[in-house]
């Protein structure tokens, strides 16, 4: 069979995106050999049982912040690697923003390190919506500026982005950096979705909402954003000059209250009592917290890839596949 890649290397590959990117990958048949690294500290085997111990995975349970053999050899001849890992925690940044520097810049390094060395010829980076901040123009373009980011993990991603910029032009890995909106679905272990649903849990009659319910953003199935994601790259492999920028996101947004809304209705409850905590004066649901998120997706688009749900209908479907409805 004749694959389009000899070899892809998923980092963070058991973790929630990272594990779908890899059953794409392997139910479509692009590549004759897949490399999982992944530390597990916020992914899961289980994410990925389908895969141990088929003749075309590997998996590798190692530390990106510690550049050793233990992973860095699997780059060797690796026609792709799709950077996925990250501590995904936008609110732990706050508090604790060495987790971040650590997991999201440190590690960035030795990828992109160990790219350069074994000379890989692509890298596939998933930046983030937080890059922009506050954005003063929604829908917020790819060439939006300045990149004011208001918390440290949107900090983080953006130095990581300058790093695969710069490893571009300096080394020639070409470069394929995607900034996601909210991504939601199955194999996600935080969020707003999960939150809401674990406490109404606990208790059916009310519902603790961070902020004043009136955030509002763009929501993307994860289903969604791993096929945009594919796309681009099987799409622009062989195209890429040095490096390119995409929003993946949704065409249209939701308020926080609208997703409690939505839980609410599809686990059944009635008469359900939200209670506002504001820990910000302009209803924020945390310090660093982006209350208005659209991207501009044209970009996107014009290449031919659009989403197949919108931001309500991803909602009511991740509420669904946790709940065990689908």
């Amino acid at each position: 069979m004749n694959y389009l890649f000899n070899k892809v290397i998923v980092t963070g590959g058991a973790g929630f995106i990272g594990s779908h990117i890899v059953d794409y990958i392997v139910n479509h048949r692009l590549s004759a050999k897949v490399v999982v690294i992944d530390n597990l500290s916020s992914g899961s085997l289980n994410n990925i049982s389908s895969h141990i111990g088929q003749e075309y995975f590997e998996f590798i349970n190692a530390d990106l912040k510690k550049f050793d053999e233990l992973w860095t050899r699997s780059f060797r001849e690796a026609d792709l690697v799709i950077h996925m890992a990250a501590n995904p925690e936008v609110r732990l940044s706050v508090v604790n923003p060495e987790i971040h520097f650590n997991e999201n810049i440190l590690a960035t390094f030795n990828v992109l390190e160990a790219s350069r060395i074994y000379d890989v010829k692509i890298g596939v980076f998933a930046s983030s919506s937080t890059v922009y901040g506050d954005a003063k123009i929604i829908p917020t373009p790819e060439d939006y500026h300045p990149l004011e980011p208001i918390s440290v993990y949107g900090g983080a991603k953006l130095c990581a982005e300058v790093l695969y910029i710069t490893y571009s032009k300096l080394y020639g890995l070409k470069s394929l950096i995607l900034r996601y909106a909210n991504i939601i679905g199955p194999r996600s272990n935080h969020g707003v979705i999960i939150d809401f649903i674990n406490k109404l849990k606990k208790d059916p009659t009310k519902l603790e909402i961070l902020g004043d319910g009136t955030q509002r953003k763009s929501y993307l199935h994860v289903y969604d954003a791993v096929d945009a994601t594919m796309f681009l790259t099987t799409k622009l492999y062989g195209a890429l000059k040095d490096y390119e920028i995409f929003n993946v996101g949704n065409e249209d947004w939701i308020t926080v209250k609208e997703i409690a809304d939505i839980v609410v209705e599809e686990m059944n409850l009635k008469n359900v009592e939200y209670i506002y905590k504001l820990t910000t004066r302009d209803g924020r649901g945390w310090p660093g917290d982006v209350k208005l998120m659209l991207l501009d997706i044209r970009k996107l688009k014009s290449l031919g890839w659009t989403p197949s749900m919108t931001s309500a209908q991803a909602v009511r479907k991740t509420v669904r596949q946790i709940l065990g409805k689908e």
